[in-house]
């Protein structure tokens, strides 16, 4: 199937010290903006996701100027449904597929949390959001299709005679994303959802999951892939890598002193579930940083060498479904190129020996025409 690679880029350099939960916050450094997304297209990463917070950079502008100083990254644009028209999101999305050659994918988030909503003056609850998510996307999808103008009417949106002129450079479309753990999540990614984003969980975990949400894709007729997500941190020899991690550790720990971090989600609540069943688990999944943090996103930890990590990611692979996979660092822009040089490359060679040994086997040709003289003698 082959195993994509996604990091996540910034808009401006880290404020704080030793460790960076977050990239998208702050103002816009266009500086920093391109050299952070060159370093991702020079190590390899196949997509960059551009985050959205109600108070960061807008996504859209961010990516736009990122594709046009890099050469072959893709982005994947985090997109929250509601603010902008549906029919407008998907002129918008075919628009840049097609500047770019097809360097698009969507990220479809209905929320970070009511608070967070509130800001940009959406009220919705989380169950509405994704509700309305849903015919969204609907939307979104006959509008890259249709070839005749179409009208809507349903409980979010009333449309006459959509059309756009604009069709996406990859046909039917760019793949979407979505990511949520709540029934109302899982509803409508099963029903709309190319690729279901999921944090790193332990294995058999992460193996449940993939397992009820194809189901429930299947009564769609539908058949999505996965992408999941880590924080790896590398050194020379696990050793190194273990030290490094707990220098994170307590940079985060200093950060949240004082505050009781909880989880905000379903997702975030999975994610502390396994921090409170142990530290590690697997090889060298690591949950503290989740625990430390109230898992806001993605906070679990690949910790050891660049071989003990690659090795990791790939028994993820060998689950099957898997198509994507999301790594980003503490320490963004330096981490990017790091993971280019020691984890990208073994990632792919691990997934490309598993596909290889996955592959079924050709038939070998039948057995050669007998010749003449092999002919048995003919008797009267």
């Amino acid at each position: 199937m082959g195993l994509r690679v996604i990091g996540m880029i910034g808009v401006a350099p880290p404020t704080g010290r030793g460790a960076s939960v977050h990239v998208i916050d702050g103002g816009v450094s266009p500086r920093y903006l391109v050299d952070f997304a060159r370093a991702h297209d020079d190590a390899g990463f196949d997509l960059a996701l551009v985050g959205y917070t109600s108070t960061s950079a807008d996504g859209w502008t961010v990516a736009t100027h990122a594709a046009a100083n890099t050469e072959r990254l893709g982005y994947l644009i985090a997109h929250r449904p509601g603010f902008v028209a549906p029919t407008l999101a998907a002129r918008k999305a075919a628009t840049f597929d097609q500047l770019t050659g097809g360097r698009f994918a969507l990220h479809i988030i209905a929320g970070a949390g009511d608070r967070d909503q509130r800001r940009d003056g959406d009220w919705l609850t989380k169950a509405e959001r994704y509700a309305r998510a849903a015919e969204y996307l609907s939307i979104v999808r006959r509008t890259w299709t249709s070839t005749e103008p179409f009208d809507h009417e349903g409980t979010w949106y009333r449309i006459s005679a959509a059309r756009s002129d604009v069709r996406p450079h990859q046909q039917p479309g760019p793949p979407v994303f979505f990511g949520g753990s709540s029934p109302e999540a899982l509803a409508m990614g099963a029903e709309h959802g190319d690729v279901y984003a999921v944090f790193g969980e332990p294995l058999v975990a992460t193996a449940e999951r993939f397992d009820r949400f194809l189901a429930l894709a299947a009564v769609h007729g539908r058949r999505p892939t996965f992408s999941i997500s880590f924080r790896p941190i590398l050194g020379r020899t696990d050793g190194e890598a273990w030290d490094r991690a707990r220098s994170i550790l307590a940079t985060v720990e200093d950060s949240v002193a004082g505050r009781r971090p909880r989880a905000g989600d379903h997702s975030g609540e999975r994610m502390l579930g396994h921090a409170a069943t142990a530290e590690v688990h697997d090889d060298c999944l690591w949950m503290k940083i989740a625990e430390a943090t109230g898992a806001p996103g993605n906070t679990s930890c690949l910790v050891g060498t660049p071989e003990r990590v690659a090795a990791a990611i790939a028994r993820y692979y060998e689950l099957g479904h898997l198509s994507h996979v999301l790594i980003r660092g503490f320490d963004p822009l330096a981490d990017a190129t790091e993971f280019g040089h020691e984890l990208i490359p073994r990632i792919r060679a691990l997934a490309a020996e598993i596909d290889r040994r996955a592959a079924p086997v050709p038939a070998g040709p039948g057995p050669a025409p007998a010749t003449a003289d092999q002919l048995p003698e003919e008797r009267p």
